[in-house]
C-alpha cells in the first residue's frame, strides 16, 4: 500500500499549477482521477502542451482518466456522485468559472462535508483582480521576482522556469495535506486556496522581508548573492563555476585555497561588511586566480577545504553527473503506446517507499472503469454516453 492510497482525488486541473499540485498526491499513491472535458466540448486542446509531449506526460503521471461534461446537468450530477465518495477535489479555474459550474466549496460540501477542495487562481478568490486570468510570468512580474533577476541595470528578467506555477502547486498540495490531517480530528473538510501571486511573494522569502521589515528595496545582483559575499559566478580557464563563501570562516578558507593571503590583508576587504561594500574588488581578486585552473580542479580543491563550490551545468550535463545518477533522479515510466518514458521522479525520498511509476493516461481511458467503481450501472453509463455527458 502506498502512503496516500486511502485518499481519492478528483482532478479538474489544467496546464501546470494545478497538475503540479495533484502530482504530489499521485506520486505517493493517491487514487487520482483526472477528469477532462469530452472531445466534443474540448475546444482548448494544447493546454499544458502536446499530450504525448514531455511536459504533459511528466505532469499528469500516476493518474487514471475519464471524460465528463460538467456543463451538462447529467455531467454535473455524475460529478457530484463522485464527490460523495471522494476525499479531495482540485481545480484551477478562475473563481467565477468554479461558481458558474457549481463546483465551488459550498456546493461540494453540501454533498460531502468531508471533502477538501484545493483551488489555485491567479490572484486570489476575491478582491479587485480576482477575475483576471492568471499566468506565471504575470505573477513573476507582480510578485517581485523579475525585479531582482538579471544583471544590475539590465532591466526585469523572467526566471527560466515557471516559478509561480510550480510553487503555487506545491503550496496547494501542502495545504491539502494539512486539511486532511485536520479532518482526522474534526471529521470535516476545508477549502484550501492558493494564488500564483501569493505563492510568488512567499517564494521571494528574505527578499520580501527585506522590504516588510526594513523597507529595503532589493535590486538586481546578477550572479552574485544579494547579501552574502563572496557568493557568485567566477570564470575559470575552461568556463565558469559557483563559489558560496559568506562569513569570516569561509572567507579564510577561500583565501587559503587560492593562496591570496597577502592580497587579503587589504584593509578595504578586512570584514564581511567591507567585502560587501567592495564586492567588485573582492570578485576581481578571486577571479584573477580562478582563471588559472579548470572548473573541475577548483571544485575539487574548494570542496576538499569545506567551501561550497560547484559547476554550472546545461541540462545534459545535469543528468550526466555522477551524484545525480547515484540519486536516481531520472526514472522510467512504461507507456503502452509511447514506450519507455524517462521523467524526473519526486525529489523527496521516503525510506521504504518508492514513487509511483504509472504513465499519463489517454483521454477518457478509464471512464467506464471509474464509474463502475463508484456504483454506476452499465445502463447508467450507457445513458451518460448517449447524452454526451461522458
Amino acid at each position: 500500500m502506498m502512503p496516500l492510497a486511502r485518499f481519492t482525488v478528483l482532478d479538474l486541473t489544467r496546464v501546470r499549477s494545478g497538475p503540479t499540485c495533484v502530482r504530489q498526491l499521485a506520486d505517493w499513491g493517491a487514487n487520482v482521477i483526472k477528469i477532462e472535458a469530452t472531445d466534443e466540448m474540448d475546444t482548448g486542446k494544447g493546454l499544458g502542451g502536446e499530450r504525448d509531449g514531455p511536459d504533459f506526460q511528466h505532469v499528469h503521471r500516476n493518474k487514471r482518466a475519464m471524460t465528463l461534461n460538467l456543463k451538462s446537468a447529467e455531467g454535473l450530477a455524475t460529478f457530484k456522485r463522485l464527490v460523495a465518495k471522494a476525499d479531495v477535489v482540485v481545480e484551477n479555474y478562475r473563481p467565477d468559472v468554479k461558481n458558474r459550474l457549481g463546483v465551488d466549496y459550498d456546493s461540494l460540501a453540501a454533498v460531502n462535508p468531508r471533502i477538501v477542495l484545493g483551488s489555485i487562481s491567479g490572484f486570489g478568490q476575491d478582491g479587485p483582480y480576482a477575475k483576471r486570468p492568471g499566468f506565471d510570468q504575470i505573477a513573476q512580474g507582480m510578485g517581485g521576482l523579475m525585479s531582482v533577476t538579471g544583471l544590475p541595470g539590465q532591466g526585469p528578467v523572467r526566471a527560466g522556469i515557471p516559478v509561480a506555477d510550480l510553487t503555487a502547486g506545491l503550496y496547494c498540495a501542502l495545504g491539502i495535506m494539512v486539511a486532511l490531517l485536520e479532518r482526522e480530528t474534526t471529521g470535516k473538510g476545508r477549502w484550501v486556496h492558493v494564488s500564483l501571486l501569493e505563492a510568488m511573494i512567499a517564494m521571494m522569502d528574505f527578499q520580501a522581508t527585506r522590504w516588510t521589515m526594513k523597507h529595503d528595496v532589493p535590486k538586481q545582483a546578477g550572479n552574485d548573492h544579494p547579501t552574502t559575499i563572496p557568493t557568485g559566478l567566477f570564470k575559470t580557464s575552461d568556463g565558469v563555476m559557483n563559489i558560496a563563501g559568506g562569513g569570516q570562516v569561509m572567507w579564510d578558507r577561500i583565501v587559503k585555497v587560492l593562496g591570496i593571503e597577502e592580497e587579503a590583508k587589504d584593509p578595504d576587504i578586512a570584514t564581511d561588511k567591507l567585502r560587501s561594500q567592495n564586492r567588485q574588488k573582492v570578485n576581481a581578486m578571486l577571479e584573477k586566480v580562478t582563471l588559472t585552473d579548470t572548473s573541475a580542479n577548483w571544485v575539487t580543491k574548494f570542496n576538499k577545504d569545506g567551501v561550497p563550490c560547484g559547476p554550472v551545468y546545461s541540462m545534459d550535463q545535469v543528468f550526466a553527473d555522477e551524484q545525480v545518477k547515484h540519486l536516481g533522479v531520472e526514472m522510467t515510466l512504461p507507456h503502452p503506446r509511447l514506450g519507455p518514458l524517462n521523467v524526473v521522479r519526486a525529489p523527496m525520498q521516503i525510506e521504504g517507499v518508492e514513487c509511483a511509476k504509472n504513465p499519463t493516461p489517454d483521454r477518457g481511458q478509464h471512464t467506464d472503469e471509474v464509474l463502475t467503481e463508484f456504483g454506476f450501472s452499465a445502463e447508467e453509463i450507457a445513458a451518460l454516453r448517449a447524452s454526451k455527458a461522458i
